[in-house]
């Protein structure tokens, strides 16, 4: 639970979430910084680190680069897109209550709305809606797996702490002193050095391309049909490793499979993700076994799972005909963009200061923290606050079984990109 104490009549703040990456790590304790900002005192990563740790700057909204007041950024945002043919909101790096906010004006102004990441998450979503997955959550996984494989994602590079808190824990739920684990980084030029500690028993590296890991996951299926495989290699890796590995899946009484679709970015992405579902399916008619999708930054599951609370569909859905219609493919925000689809782009990102609009020349409308690395001059600029550092908000975690809530830490004039965005649809 979350705390507040004082030290020297100073704030600390115990047990915060934080925004700044997909697990939403909830232990954090976070004080005031020498300088004024915020300090992450204990357990924290370079992610939360840098963001807590971002000057507190309050800035005038601009409007075609001139400073304005917050009701004159408001009223030409809303009459831009009154007067849009088809607008796009987009980015959608914020929590639970911005995304319901981002819905509620995309209904009222007809228009399309899409995640600035939603690429590399419809890797996951197609192999959900075509054939189905099991998956199981953090907290599952920290407290029974005895098998991690990750396959093809450096996953410390998206969710730091992944290891510290799912892997590498030394008690669980279950034991004080349960038994050690296997962990097998199946992937080319994945960092082991995370898996560390008395609860790590053997670390298995085994290197291959990582548009071949559906490969070895597809042998390892069929050699689970009882084939017979007399390849030398199988996705350039060894047949005696891929049946050594399969022999430690076959033995582990509870094995995970972790990937972070991002890390899939090549032609047929999506068909690495079903090979390894579909294993993972298959393998449960014998032995226990779970998928573990993570990345989920810059609030994509939130996006994804308030879409689908309020439009039935996930994200890539639009209310221009005045009810929302779902195609993956035709909503999609940055295809439409480079196809000129759209004139104009709602961009939200609140959370991280890169979450930056592609290159369009389509006039754009940003709601951005102050910090935002924007490469130009957009037609209107409204700063906001970040969730869980400015202002109260929930996000939803990578694994999407739970919403975490995120506590205000510091007096900000900036407003939340809720308020903003519900001040514009009642401009409109």
């Amino acid at each position: 639970m979350e705390s507040e104490k004082s030290r020297n009549g100073v704030n600390h703040f115990e047990n915060i979430a934080c925004p700044f990456c997909g697990i939403a790590c909830d232990d954090l304790e976070i004080g005031p910084s020498a300088s004024g900002s915020l300090k992450v005192l204990k357990n924290g990563c370079a992610r939360s680190v840098a963001g807590f740790g971002r000057p507190l700057v309050e800035p005038n909204p601009e409007v075609d680069g001139k400073s304005v007041s917050l009701e004159e950024a408001v009223a030409t945002a809303a009459k831009l897109i009154r007067e849009s043919r088809l607008p796009v909101f987009s980015g959608l790096g914020t929590g639970v209550e911005g995304v319901r906010a981002v819905m509620a004006l995309a209904e009222a102004g007809g228009g399309v709305v899409d995640h600035a990441l939603s690429v590399s998450a419809y890797r996951n979503t197609r192999v959900m809606q075509s054939s189905g997955w099991l998956t199981t959550s953090l907290t599952e996984a920290r407290n029974r797996a005895d098998l991690f494989i990750i396959a093809g994602s450096d996953i410390h590079k998206s969710n730091p702490r992944f290891f510290e808190r799912v892997v590498c824990n030394e008690a669980s739920m279950f034991s004080d002193n349960p038994p050690k684990r296997t962990v097998v980084f199946l992937g080319e030029g994945l960092d082991p050095s995370a898996a560390t500690g008395p609860r790590v028993g053997e670390v298995v590296t085994i290197p291959c391309k990582t548009d071949r890991v559906g490969e070895i996951l597809d042998a390892m299926r069929a050699i689970q049909k009882g084939a017979i495989i007399t390849d030398e290699t199988i996705g350039g890796v060894p047949r005696a490793t891929v049946e050594d590995l399969f022999a430690r899946f076959k033995a582990a009484s509870y094995s995970v499979v972790v990937w972070n679709p991002a890390s899939f970015d090549f032609a047929g992405g999506d068909l690495t993700v079903q090979a390894i579902c579909e294993f993972i399916k298959e393998a449960n008619a014998t032995t226990r076994s779970a998928g573990l999708a993570l990345g989920g930054n810059e609030g994509l599951p939130s996006a994804v799972s308030v879409c689908a609370w309020q439009s039935g569909y996930p994200l890539r859905v639009s209310y221009a005909n005045g009810k929302p219609e779902y195609d993956a493919d035709l909503y999609d925000a940055e295809r439409m963009l480079a196809a000129k689809e759209s004139d104009l782009l709602v961009w939200l990102a609140s959370i991280g200061d890169d979450l930056v609009p592609p290159e369009t020349d389509v006039t754009t409308i940003v709601l951005g923290t102050p910090g935002l690395k924007l490469s130009r001059k957009p037609k209107v600029f409204i700063p906001v606050g970040t969730p869980g550092v400015d202002h109260a908000e929930r996000v939803i975690r990578v694994d999407n079984v739970v919403s975490l809530p995120l506590r205000q830490l510091r007096q900000s004039k900036l407003p939340s990109a809720m308020d903003v965005l519900a001040s514009i649809q009642a401009a409109l």
